[in-house]
């Protein structure tokens, strides 16, 4: 695609990216066959091709308004369009760019200016979101029911062991997750202690930066992923093997690190280093002899659903999956598994119409080869596709755990 930026945009770096993510895209058209938001509305503006166009002609010069932000806020950043384009367009990072440039232009009504405020001072801060969430627990018979479903009951943690391997892995415990599903880590450091590996979780560690750099406050989103790399280094230069993230969505940020700090004069090199010990915990689990689980799953039948962030953001397809056969679990078909359930981080909230949609297409889905629950990999998507009179919904870790 030719472009004609503007000489002020192309002066920054991340103009100068966004610039050459443009130039590869050929308006072939094949990513609005895999996107979402383009299947439910059927506009062209709410494609990544529309959204592409529209962004081109901000960065051209064209003042933006409101419509170009509302299709850029309809956008899940769900990367199924990266997976598709024949191009290698990487398409959610010129949304990321593009979104922070909306961000300083158009403004934004008072309601929905205090609600993104609320969500990047809230859900990041366990010490915060935890009490919240507790009062929502013990509320929740007295709730109505549309609001009952986005409070999850409080799981049953089983105890850690002690890390005492000589084979140690660090833990990124995340901020939502380590209050709404602390079971998911719980369970991880009980199977690789099994599997010889120590977990640690360092003190000084938070939220990986996802909320805010998805809500276009990059420099508070650098502060977190600062913050965490402050907490592991001591660690890796240890040598631990590796940063085990459990939650999909937090494992395709901190797998970015090094291009997002790639400009800080203190961390891009420890960035670097972080993003590349970084490792989904699928990974990890793969990796290693699962012989003493290959009968847990007893023939029990389980529907996965993937997670964007895990099968377009991190590019492992099929990883878990096999892990849940190999021990013993039957995996039902799931039509459209590459679609989005809706959780998409905060899009659930910001954006409840679209996202119910997606989240009740996708439940549909994920019932209809008969399975007794549901397996993810990625805590938003666990919350988001929680219903009380339907299926279980699990970190498929704890499938393993269940049964060792």
């Amino acid at each position: 695609m030719q472009t004609h930026l503007t000489e002020q945009f192309l002066n920054t770096p991340e103009g100068r990216e966004a610039d050459a993510i443009l130039r590869a895209c050929v308006h072939c058209g094949f990513c609005t066959a895999t996107c979402p938001t383009y299947q439910l509305l059927g506009d062209e503006l709410d494609g990544p091709r529309g959204r592409i166009y529209q962004l081109k002609q901000v960065f051209e010069g064209q003042p933006p308004g409101r419509s170009t932000q509302l299709h850029l806020d309809r956008c899940l950043t769900c990367r199924a369009c990266e997976t598709t384009c024949p191009s290698g367009v990487q398409y959610g990072r010129l949304v990321d760019i593009g979104r922070e440039v909306l961000e300083r232009q158009v403004s934004r009504p008072w309601r929905q200016r205090l609600l993104r405020y609320a969500l990047r001072r809230i859900l990041p801060r366990p010490g915060l979101f935890g009490p919240l969430l507790r009062l929502g627990q013990g509320l929740r018979p007295l709730l109505p029911a549309a609001l009952k479903v986005r409070v999850p009951p409080p799981q049953r943690v089983p105890a850690r062991p002690q890390a005492s391997h000589a084979r140690i892995m660090l833990v990124l415990e995340g901020c939502a997750q380590s209050v709404a599903t602390p079971a998911t880590n719980a369970a991880a450091a009980r199977v690789l202690d099994r599997l010889g590996i120590g977990l640690i979780s360092p003190q000084g560690q938070g939220c990986c930066g996802a909320v805010s750099h998805h809500l276009s406050a990059p420099e508070e989103a650098f502060d977190y992923m600062r913050a965490n790399i402050d907490a592991w280094w001591p660690w890796i230069e240890r040598g631990v093997e590796a940063v085990v993230v459990s939650a999909s969505g937090c494992g395709a940020v901190v797998k970015d690190y090094g291009h997002l700090l790639r400009h800080d004069p203190v961390y891009a090199e420890k960035a670097v280093r972080v993003s590349a010990l970084a490792r989904d915990l699928s990974e990890v689990i793969a990796a290693e002899d699962l012989t003493a689980f290959a009968s847990i799953g007893a023939g029990r039948r389980i529907a996965f659903h993937a997670p964007c962030t895990l099968q377009h953001g991190q590019q492992l397809v099929g990883v878990v999956e096999r892990i849940l056969r190999e021990t013993g679990f039957v995996l039902t078909e799931v039509r459209d598994a590459h679609l989005c359930c809706g959780s998409a981080g905060t899009y659930s909230i910001l954006q409840p119409e679209l996202s119910q949609r997606l989240r009740s297409d996708k439940l549909a889905k994920l019932g209809e080869g008969g399975p007794e629950s549901i397996a993810t990999a990625n805590v938003g998507c666990q919350l988001h596709l929680y219903d009380e009179q339907g299926l279980a919904v699990r970190h498929w870790i704890e499938l393993l755990d269940e049964g060792s």
